[in-house]
């Protein structure tokens, strides 16, 4: 996928050492369990579906509001450095901030279109163990996330490697369409859909719960095919078949046989691989937010 340079007024950082339990989202497990809901990663998702299979747990329920602190487009000022200095630290960074500044022009103009006010989140870059968030405490094992309590995006860019070399999910789209899902979130936020789908989770028993969470997932893969479909002049050969791949990669069904070898439908936070990949073509193939209401009929 071609992209252009990313603009340098973008709201990307470095994101904190974590050394707590953290807050916003909740404390329990070190801040992890809360993120779930709102949570891309693979290896994360493993280390989740292997706990909800056997204990039964739902941290869904565990996730708190989102808050609405506004975002600034700025770089991180904690860290001295500026956006250009941060986003060069190595080719991922920058393919991210890449993708991350496409996503937000993008959104920026699906939003005034529709004459509803837009406000970009934020990009926080980490490496290593964990990285404190406004969701609590993140770990690189979970993978990329979007917390609702700050509004930003937090991303160890080492996530990439194992998308492609363990779930054979190689290409730029791919790593693309990691960006374009957790800004989906966001997106979710801003129209106040995660709230609602929180609030009903609070109420809602653990299968039902998790079923919210599938829905809430599958409209995030919506919207990054939305994106992907504003931008279908920038897309090359093999872009949608790297996208179809990662989708696949990690559905709940997949990464369960994988990690412990049965499936267990009602732990499912994400959906299946073959629902991720139709939501996911739904949006490039209807470039329409509107069609993308996974809460209403089947999935």
């Amino acid at each position: 996928m071609r992209l252009d340079d990313y603009d340098n007024d973008i709201d990307v950082g470095e994101a904190q050492s974590g050394g707590g339990f953290g807050g916003g989202g909740g404390g329990l497990l070190f801040g992890l369990l809360p993120l779930i809901g709102s949570r891309f990663g693979c290896g994360g998702i493993i280390v989740v579906l292997i706990i909800l299979a056997v204990v039964g747990m739902n941290p869904l329920g565990l996730l708190n509001g989102g808050g609405n602190a506004p975002v600034t487009r700025s770089a991180d000022s904690s860290s001295g450095q500026s956006v250009r200095q941060i986003c060069e630290a190595s080719p991922e960074r920058r393919d991210t901030c890449r993708a991350f500044s496409n996503a937000d022009n993008t959104w920026e103009k699906i939003f005034a279109e529709s004459g509803q006010r837009f406000q970009p989140p934020g990009l926080r870059f980490f490496v290593g163990n964990t990285a404190q968030s406004g969701c609590g405490v993140a770990q690189s094992a979970v993978g990329p996330f979007y917390c609702p309590s700050d509004r930003k995006i937090y991303l160890d860019t080492n996530f990439f490697n194992e998308l492609a070399n363990r779930f054979g999910a190689k290409g730029d789209f791919a790593r693309y369409y990691v960006v374009a899902h957790e800004f989906g979130h966001h997106i979710q936020t801003l129209l106040g859909t995660s709230d609602k789908v929180r609030q009903a989770q609070q109420a809602a028993g653990q299968a039902e719960g998790n079923a919210l969470s599938v829905r809430l997932e599958l409209q995030a893969d919506c919207y990054a095919g939305v994106w992907a479909a504003k931008n279908r002049d920038r897309l090359e050969p093999g872009d949608v078949e790297e996208g179809m791949t990662a989708a696949r990669a990690i559905g709940d069904d997949t990464l369960q046989r994988e990690a412990t070898g049965r499936v267990v439908p009602d732990s499912f936070t994400h959906g299946t691989s073959e629902q991720r990949m139709r939501w996911l073509r739904r949006g490039m193939e209807t470039g329409d937010p509107a069609q993308c209401d996974t809460f209403s009929g089947t999935i």
